[in-house]
């Protein structure tokens, strides 16, 4: 999947973002960003919530730090919004895209 990357925080911890295609199949990406404690439990957290072909392949596009800051100010650790970003969509928590909000 194009559009993916990671960041490691000083903390030890990492937060991956990655475009991947709606799961409800409305067409279109979305912008997926998870923390976790490194790279594969960010790919497992998704994979664990059924989207099963997720891959990080290279660092092309890491999160932003407003992407950082959203992803950590969220008690799941999991969001979404649509790409290519709208200038007024809020991030959203994870239970919307999977419920086909």
């Amino acid at each position: 999947m194009p559009g993916g990357g990671f960041v490691r925080l000083p903390g030890g911890s990492v937060v991956v973002a990655l475009m991947l295609p709606r799961p409800s199949g409305e067409g279109g990406n979305v912008r997926v960003l998870v923390h976790a404690a490194n790279r594969a439990r960010a790919l497992t957290r998704l994979r664990n919530l059924g989207m099963r072909a997720v891959y990080l392949r290279g660092n092309a596009h890491p999160p932003t730090p407003d992407e950082v800051t959203a992803v950590l100010h969220h008690p799941d650790g999991l969001l979404w919004r649509c790409t290519p970003d709208r200038a007024q969509e809020l991030w959203h928590p994870i239970g919307a895209l999977l419920r086909g909000a």
